[in-house]
C-alpha cells in the first residue's frame, strides 16, 4: 500500500506498519524513516482490516490486541477487547497519523503503548539493490520536549533529517521507542497522535497538526476536482474505474513551480519523467488541460542547453528522468537530469500542438516557441546521427539505458532470429513520433505567425512518411518492422511498437487496414489486450518486462489509432477488454503492466509482479480511450466541442460529461443510445461553447 503527495511516499506493508525490507517514508529519493511499529506490552497487535481510503486521500487500519496475560487490573485482557484504529495521511513532507483507542471489555485496562522507529537515510537505488562503497555520517538523536531528531550527513554534503514529535508526550522518548502508558475505564477512549516532518521547517504539534493539514488537503482535493472534466454513466464497472484513474492521478500529480506534473508512479517511479508524462497529459487532454500546461513548462524549463555525454545531453532535448537523492547528486546514478530517452522530445512537441489543438492558447504556444524549436532542431541535427533521414539512439554512456524507446529493458529490440540490436536504432514508433511532431510543430509555427517555417516542418514530414513506409513496411509480415539497427538491417518482429504506427498518423491507410488485422490476430491479441511482441517472436516471454507482457498504455496509444484510420470497432474491442481487465482488481485500477497469457475463462489477467501501481499512463489509459470511443475532439478556433461518431460501450446506455471546459466556457453533455446510434443532449453550455454532434458515415 503506498501513500504519495508531491516529493514524498511512503510504502506499507499489508498491516500498514513499516517493518522493513523496501517499506519506508521516502522524500526526495531519501528513505526517512525505515521502521516504525506499534507493540501493547511488547506484542504486535492483530490486524483486522487495512487499507487506502477510495481517493487515495488517506491509509486506515483496524486494530485489536492479542490476548494479554494482565489488564493492569489483576484479571486478563482478552484478544479483542480493545480497537486501535490507525489514520495517516502525507501532506507537505510530513506523515501525520492519529492513533484513536477505545476499551470494550466492560472494565478498567492499563497497558503500555510502545512506537519503535527507525531511519536509515538510504538512497532509493540502494534500497532497490544497489550496492554504495562508502556512506555518510549518522549522527546521535536528538531529543529534545516530545521529538526526536534523526539526522544524517551525507557525501555529498548535504544534512537529512526526520523529526518525529508525538502528542501527547511520552512517558519515556529514546533514540529508537517512544512508551505511552494508557489507562481507560470501561467504554473509554483516547487519541494519540504522531507527525514524521522530513527536512527542516516549523511544523504544528502533531494535534493541531493533523486536522489543519487534513483540511488543507481536502481543500486542495476539492479544487483539483472542480477543475477537471467528471463522468457518470448507469455502469458501475466504468464509473468505478473511472473514479479510481481520476483518484490516482490526482495523487500522483505533483504541484510544482511551472504547474502541475504527474510522477510516473509508485512506489519506485514517484519522480519527473519526461516520456511519462508527456503521454499521460495526452491522455487526459480532453478531461484537464491544466496538466497539459504544467507538463509542457516544466519540460521546457528543464530541456538539455549543451552536450554532455555523461547524462544523454545534447540541446533541444527534453528530459527522461530527474532524481534528488545522494547518489544522483553524487553521479553514482546518472539520473540527476538524465536524457537517455529518445522519444521524449519528439512527444513533447506533439503535445504542444495538441495543448493548441485543444485550447487555443496560442500565448502559451509563443512563449515556449524556442523550446519547440530547439527540440524540433535537436531531430533533425543530433536525433538523426547519420544523417539517413530516421531518427536513432546510441547511448553516450556506460551507465546509461542501452535502450531508449518506452521499451528501454536491455533485451527489447531484438532480430527475427532472437539476436539483439546494435545500435545507432532506428525505432519504428520513433519514426512516427517525428513524423506527428513535423506536423504539430507546423500547425505551431502557423499559429505564432512563422508560415514559411510552417511549410518547411510540413515538407520535412511528407519526406518522412514516404522514406518511413519504402524502409519499415515488412510485406511478408503484414506490419512495419520492429526497429532499423545500425546496418540498416530490419528487426523482422511482430510487435506493439508498429502500431504506433497508426497513433502517430505515419501509416497510409492501405496498410493500416492491415495492420488492424494483424494486432488483433491471437498471436498478438491475448484477449487481455495487444502484447508488446506477438506470440511468434524468438524472444516472446509472456512474463517478461517488454516481450509479451501487456501494457495498458500502449494499448490505448494503439487504440488511438486504430480510431484515426476509422477502425472505430477496433478500438472499442481495446476498451472493453481493458475494463473487463480492471473489474479483476479489488481497487478497479489498471496496473503499469500484466502477464500476457491467453485468457482463460472465468480468470483474470496475470498479474506482474513489481509492477508499479498506481502508475501514471496507465490511470489516464481508460480516460483516454473512453475520448476516442466517445470520438471527442475540440475546435478551439471555432470555439466547438465535436463528438465525431460516438460510440458508446455495449454496457452503457446513457452517459453524462460534466464540466467539460473549453477556453472560459464548458459543457455538460447527455449521451443516450437509441438503438444503433447515439443521441446527444446538451444540458448546460456557457461562454459561448458550441457542440457539435457528426453522425457515423459509411
Amino acid at each position: 500500500m503506498t501513500l504519495k503527495h508531491g516529493d514524498s511516499f511512503a510504502v506499507f506493508g499489508a498491516d500498514g506498519e513499516l517493518s522493513g525490507g523496501s517499506q519506508g517514508l521516502f522524500h526526495r529519493d531519501t528513505r526517512h524513516l525505515s521502521f516504525l511499529c506499534l507493540r501493547l506490552n511488547g506484542l504486535r497487535p492483530q490486524q483486522l482490516s487495512a487499507g487506502l481510503q477510495s481517493d487515495n486521500s488517506a491509509l486506515t487500519a483496524d486494530l485489536t490486541n492479542p490476548a494479554l496475560p494482565d489488564n493492569g487490573f489483576g484479571a486478563p485482557l482478552l484478544r479483542g477487547q480493545l480497537h486501535l484504529r490507525r489514520t495517516r495521511f502525507l501532506w507537505n513532507g510530513t506523515w501525520h497519523e492519529r492513533l484513536a483507542i477505545r476499551n470494550f471489555s466492560g472494565a478498567a485496562c492499563r497497558f503500555r503503548l510502545e512506537f519503535h522507529f527507525a531511519a536509515d537515510f538510504a538512497d532509493l537505488f540502494e534500497v532497490r539493490g544497489r550496492r554504495r562503497p562508502a556512506h555518510g555520517e549518522h549522527h546521535r538523536p536528538g531529543l529534545i520536549g516530545n521529538g526526536v531528531c534523526l539526522s544524517y550527513t551525507g557525501l555529498d554534503g548535504t544534512d537529512r533529517r526526520t523529526a518525529l514529535c508525538f502528542d501527547p508526550a511520552p512517558r519515556l522518548l529514546e533514540a529508537q521507542r517512544a512508551v505511552h502508558d494508557i489507562t481507560l475505564p470501561a467504554n473509554g477512549r483516547t487519541t494519540l497522535f504522531l507527525s514524521v516532518r522530513c527536512g527542516d521547517g516549523t511544523a504544528l504539534p502533531p494535534r493541531h497538526g493533523f486536522g489543519a493539514a487534513l483540511h488543507q488537503s481536502r481543500a486542495a482535493r476539492h479544487a483539483a476536482r472542480a477543475r477537471v472534466a467528471r463522468v457518470d454513466s448507469n455502469d458501475p464497472l466504468l464509473d468505478a474505474v473511472l473514479h479510481r484513474s481520476t483518484a490516482d492521478l490526482a495523487m500522483l500529480v505533483t504541484d510544482t513551480p511551472h504547474g502541475p506534473y504527474p510522477y510516473a508512479g509508485t512506489p519506485w517511479y514517484s519522480t519527473p519523467f519526461g516520456r511519462d508524462a508527456l503521454i499521460t497529459a495526452w491522455q487526459t487532454l480532453w478531461l484537464d488541460p491544466a496538466l497539459a500546461h504544467g507538463v509542457l513548462h516544466f519540460l521546457a524549463a528543464h530541456q538539455a542547453q549543451e552536450v554532455n555525454p555523461e547524462n544523454d545531453a545534447e540541446p533541444g532535448k527534453i528530459l527522461h528522468e530527474m532524481r534528488q537523492g545522494e547518489m544522483a547528486l553524487l553521479g553514482e546514478v546518472p539520473f540527476r537530469h538524465y536524457y537517455g530517452s529518445v522519444d521524449s522530445t519528439p512527444l513533447f512537441i506533439m503535445l504542444a500542438g495538441a495543448y493548441l489543438d485543444r485550447t487555443g492558447d496560442v500565448a502559451t504556444l509563443r512563449k515556449l516557441w524556442p523550446n519547440i524549436e530547439a527540440a524540433l532542431g535537436w531531430i533533425e541535427q543530433h536525433g538523426d546521427s547519420d544523417g539517413d533521414g530516421f531518427v536513432e539512439y546510441l547511448r553516450k554512456t556506460p551507465n546509461g539505458l542501452i535502450n531508449q524507446g518506452w521499451k528501454d529493458s536491455h533485451d527489447a529490440i531484438f532480430h527475427a532470429d532472437g539476436t539483439m540490436a546494435e545500435g545507432p536504432i532506428a525505432l519504428v514508433e520513433l519514426q512516427a513520433y517525428a513524423y506527428a511532431a513535423w506536423r504539430a510543430g507546423a500547425r505551431i509555427a502557423q499559429a505564432v505567425d512563422r508560415p514559411d517555417r510552417a511549410a518547411q516542418l510540413d515538407a520535412c514530414a511528407v519526406a518522412l512518411r514516404d522514406r518511413f513506409d519504402a524502409a519499415f513496411w515488412d510485406e511478408e509480415l503484414n506490419s512495419y518492422v520492429l526497429a532499423l539497427d545500425g546496418q540498416k538491417q530490419p528487426c523482422r518482429v511482430h510487435s506493439s511498437n508498429a502500431g504506433h504506427a497508426l497513433f502517430g498518423g505515419i501509416a497510409s491507410r492501405e496498410r493500416a487496414g492491415r495492420m488492424t488485422e494483424a494486432l488483433l490476430e491471437p498471436a498478438s491479441f491475448c484477449g487481455w489486450g495487444i502484447r508488446t511482441v506477438a506470440s511468434d517472436a524468438a524472444r516472446f516471454n509472456p512474463m517478461s518486462y517488454h516481450n509479451g507482457s501487456v501494457w495498458p498504455h500502449d494499448n490505448a496509444l494503439i487504440a488511438e489509432g486504430f480510431a484515426r484510420y476509422g477502425h472505430r470497432q477496433a478500438a472499442m474491442q481495446v476498451f472493453q477488454v481493458l475494463l473487463q481487465a480492471a473489474s479483476h482488481d479489488p481497487a478497479h485500477r489498471l496496473p503499469e503492466l500484466f502477464c500476457g497469457f491467453r485468457r482463460r475463462q472465468g480468470e483474470g489477467p496475470t498479474l506482474y509482479p513489481v509492477a508499479c501501481s498506481p502508475q501514471a499512463w496507465a490511470a489516464s489509459t481508460p480516460i483516454a480511450l473512453l475520448g476516442v470511443c466517445l470520438g471527442l475532439r475540440f475546435e478551439a478556433h471555432r470555439n466547438t466541442i465535436v463528438l465525431d461518431a460516438p460510440m458508446l460501450p455495449p454496457s452503457v446506455d446513457h452517459l453524462m460529461l460534466h464540466n467539460l471546459r473549453l477556453g472560459d466556457g464548458g459543457a455538460d453533455l447527455l449521451l443516450r443510445r437509441v438503438g444503433t446510434a447515439v443521441q446527444l443532449e446538451v444540458l448546460r453550455r456557457s461562454g459561448g461553447v458550441q457542440v457539435s454532434l457528426r453522425p457515423a458515415t459509411d
